[in-house]
């Protein structure tokens, strides 16, 4: 397994070793652009090196039913606060759809019926979180190959960025808003799931219901949950702090590969 670069765990070192920098501190070393250039300059070697020595395709660790975690940490969001979530989560879903836009030929509004019309996909995976907890869950949803496909793409596109209808900060921009993006590799890799249950259940509001992301080669920061949107682009310097993330975008790295 390739070494994991945490730009957070990094500046928390320096930190700690120093022995004077507070949080704070940290932050300023995030935003000082020749820390930042060595920081973005070591995760694109991290990413090149896992790549090279992964097979593309190969799958993470797939695990039995006797392995499943007795309790699931749901980390981030537990509910998002907001009129449109509650009127959709009031009508059991009825009225959400996910849009697909962007550099796509045909733009879709799938509803959550539609979207199970798709060929699914069931796997059970360890979700491995940043801050240094795991716990295995099942997961079933669409594979997002099978629903890029169907939009199909047009030239350029390089990245998927994914709306979410949590947004943990109050900002008129958007910027607040929680979002995430991987790149088409990791995309169309066979175990990039758009899940719709978990534990052979209805996806639980806590865990991002209607429909998350589970790309289980990367940290838990990834899985984005309560998806609105996905953007196909080519590019997501645009995109709020144009890191790709709504973490990356306040300091953390933007390939999370484990």
């Amino acid at each position: 397994m390739t070494p994991h670069f945490s730009r957070r765990r990094f500046l928390a070192g320096l930190a700690s070793g120093a022995g004077v920098l507070a949080l704070a501190g940290c932050d300023r070393l995030a935003q000082n652009a020749d820390v930042d250039a060595v920081l973005r300059n070591t995760e694109k070697l991290t990413m090149g090196s896992q790549r090279a020595l992964l097979p593309r395709q190969r799958l993470a660790r797939e695990y039995a039913e006797t392995d499943l975690s007795p309790v699931f940490r749901a980390n981030g969001t537990q509910m998002p606060d907001s009129e449109e979530y509650a009127h959709l989560l009031e009508r059991e879903f009825a009225d959400w759809r996910l849009q697909v836009d962007g550099l796509v030929q045909r733009p879709q509004s799938l509803s959550l019926a539609e979207l199970k019309r798709f060929p699914s996909r069931t796997q059970i995976t360890r979700h491995d979180c940043v801050e240094g907890w795991s716990a295995i869950g099942k997961w079933q949803g669409v594979p997002l190959a099978h629903v890029l496909d169907a939009a199909g793409l047009k030239p350029g596109a390089r990245y998927v960025v994914l709306h979410c209808a949590d947004e943990l900060e109050k900002a008129l921009d958007g910027s607040g808003r929680y979002y995430e993006s991987i790149d088409l590799l990791d995309a169309y890799h066979p175990q990039t799931i758009l899940a719709y249950g978990m534990n052979g259940e209805a996806l639980p509001v806590p865990h991002g219901a209607p429909l998350r992301l589970r790309v289980e080669r990367q940290l838990g920061y990834k899985h984005a949950k309560y998806l609105m949107r996905i953007e196909v682009v080519d590019a997501f310097s645009a995109q709020f702090g144009g890191k790709g993330g709504y973490w990356e975008d306040r300091g953390y790295e933007w390939y999370a590969g484990i």
